[in-house]
């Protein structure tokens, strides 16, 4: 294969070393990302007259432009290090998680004297343990529903001191277990969180034999309510339990993995067996596995998945070998801490027939989600094509872009902007504008100025990709084939003359919607398009004008938040623009602040003690 100078001068300087390799483009973007035990080895491979390269890696080598790359100490490193670098970068031609963003995850504040529950997508080390990652939020508050029958954890903001008069509604119907009034101690509240986490990792014989023993000295001691109270505790765990299918004689923890493919993704499907029993099942979709062997996808998908698991199991049953078992053995034992994790390939028996079940559910759920696709895909076809109609646009709208303003009373105005392509939203291209230039409330002037903002980020999108090197931001680079105006005649005035002063009015279509009756306002006819008051079109433009309406408030409530916080910690002594920054960051709301802890306080970046104990002081 013919190289250029410029690689075969960075070939000819990598050290046989172990260590981390980042492919990258012409505009200095990180397209590809692996690991080697000898990066001299590994690297030059790529760049040898063969032909055995899959498509997916001859196009990946074409776009090479640079090569960097980082050494460590062993093939350990390397691996971690490799997990971590395709977290931060995402790059195009590794197999990745389809649309991974981070996952939901059940946090419980063990630290706290009277944990409390919460669903969150970061996790930190503060003493709080984790249950996850989970696929949904819709599936961590279907698990939080049935947890809080059985285990009636507090959710208000109260400070629990047992002496409050009255308790809740919550109490009234059975889903606090009433600490605040002195209901349940302490120590009885904190060790039914613990049950409550034994219980999401599966453990729930332990629980139910200390329940029973509890219920019976209360009944022999005549506390028969709170006899009763542990009785239905215990029915409402046996029914969870009777309803876990037992699908192994042996009693280890599993993970079984398995999967399915079509086209250009794959579908993992993963069983959790905790003491024989099936507790629990979950998909993932991988992208860019098309020519990607199936023990590369296993592979990508187990040090991806495992490197934001909140815990690794003692066995984990797979439907073939991996090129990298040893490695990812070293690693998940390290990190599971016990030094026990079994990677096998079973050939009989129960774990067998487990991984056959697996890939039979992979094998569906691929099937009804592709479907699915189908599906949504011909129905978002059709209703572009009916608004194109309605609009007499020259082509569907496959880019459709809406703005809306919000402030208080003409006060810390924002503007929205929403994106919709093919039909759906895409939020990562959704921008917010503080308004900077309008005072008062103008909405008018205010859409102006965040139009015109809009379209000159447009054009030094364009004078980037003409620059070596240049990045433009994705939101803005591309011109949407229609926009939409929240506020009917008015504001399309203001963006047919935004559009002509950048020389985009015939270029791009603009429409004003109307609140009232759902009219829309078209640039040169007198009269507005009303949709049929059932259409598809009608609802997506509605969809797309609610959620900019949306978007807008959230902005402004959360600039709002931060000016308030702000200026109340500019009176605290010691605080400057900097910290009051990384307070901000940190806790986003002054109410978190004010019941934030002296040692939370001191693990933000730049909070000394003396700092802390000014805030606390402050708000004391």
């Amino acid at each position: 294969m013919a190289v250029n100078e410029k690689i075969q001068g960075i070939l000819d300087t990598l050290p046989k070393k172990p260590g981390c390799y980042l492919m990258k483009d012409k505009d200095g973007t990180i397209i590809y990302i692996g690991k080697a035990i000898n990066l001299w080895n590994r690297v030059h491979s790529y760049f040898q007259e063969r032909g055995d390269h899959v498509p997916r890696i001859r196009q990946m080598i074409a776009r090479i432009d640079f090569i960097d790359w980082i050494v460590v100490e062993s093939e350990l490193e390397a691996l971690i290090l490799e997990m971590n670098l395709i977290k931060k970068h995402r790059p195009q031609y590794n197999v990745q998680l389809k649309d991974d963003k981070n996952y939901p995850y059940i946090k419980i504040e063990f630290q706290k004297p009277f944990p409390k529950i919460y669903i969150t997508r970061q996790m930190h080390r503060d003493g709080s343990r984790y249950f996850g990652p989970y696929t949904s939020v819709w599936a961590v508050h279907q698990t939080l529903d049935l947890l809080r029958k059985i285990f009636p954890y507090i959710s208000c903001d109260r400070d629990i001191t047992g002496h409050d008069l009255r308790a809740c509604l919550y109490y009234d119907i059975k889903l606090c277990s009433g600490p605040c009034i002195g209901a349940i101690s302490q120590k009885e509240y904190y060790a039914m969180i613990e049950d409550m986490g034994n219980f999401l990792e599966g453990k729930t014989a332990k629980i139910v034999d200390r329940l029973q023993k509890e219920m019976e000295e209360a009944s022999d001691q005549l506390r028969f309510e709170k006899a009763a109270m542990i009785r239905d505790q215990i029915q409402a765990i046996s029914r969870v339990v009777e309803k876990q299918k037992i699908v192994s004689s042996e009693q280890m923890d599993s993970d079984v993995i398995s999967l399915a493919r079509a086209e250009n993704e794959a579908c993992i499907q993963m069983f959790f067996i905790r003491g024989g029993k099936l507790i629990g099942q979950e998909y993932f979709i991988m992208k860019g596995t098309e020519d990607a062997k199936d023990a590369e996808v296993l592979t990508e998908f187990i040090k991806q998945y495992y490197n934001e698991a909140t815990s690794v199991p003692d066995q984990m049953l797979l439907p073939q070998e991996l090129d990298e078992t040893r490695i990812i053995r070293q690693w998940l034992k390290q990190k599971q801490g016990r030094g026990c994790v079994e990677i096998k390939v079973p050939k009989s028996g129960d774990g067998k027939d487990l991984v056959n079940m697996a890939t039979e559910n992979a094998i569906e759920t691929l099937r009804a989600l592709k479907t699915q696709w189908e599906n949504d895909t011909n129905k978002q076809s059709e209703t572009l094509a009916e608004l194109q109609e309605a609009l007499s646009m020259d082509v569907p709208p496959n880019r459709i872009e809406c703005y809306d303003i919000s402030n208080t009373q003409g006060s810390l105005s924002v503007g929205s902007m929403v994106v919709f392509e093919q039909g759906t939203p895409s939020k990562q291209m959704y921008r917010r504008f503080n308004i900077k230039t309008v005072e008062g409330p103008n909405d008018f002037d205010s859409m102006t100025e965040v139009l015109t903002r809009r379209l000159k980020r447009w054009q030094a999108a364009q004078e980037k990709n003409q620059e070596a090197g240049g990045k433009p931001d994705v939101s803005f680079a591309l011109l949407p084939d229609l926009i939409i105006m929240d506020g009917g005649k008015g504001q399309l005035g203001r963006a047919v003359e935004v559009l002509t002063e950048f020389g985009l009015r015939d270029r791009i279509a603009v429409v004003g919607l109307a609140k009232r009756e759902e009219e829309i306002f078209v640039p040169g006819k007198a009269d507005p398009v009303v949709l049929p008051r059932h259409s598809q079109a009608l609802y997506l433009v509605q969809r797309i004008r609610d959620e900019a309406h949306r978007f807008a408030i959230t902005a402004h409530r959360n600039r709002r938040t931060k000016e308030g916080l702000a200026s109340q910690l500019e009176k605290i002594p010691g605080i400057g623009p900097v910290k009051r920054k990384a307070l901000l960051k940190k806790f986003g709301t002054i109410e978190n602040i004010v019941k934030a802890e002296k040692a939370e306080l001191m693990l933000v970046n730049g909070i000394s003690e003396i700092n802390a104990e000014a805030i606390r002081d402050y708000f004391g």
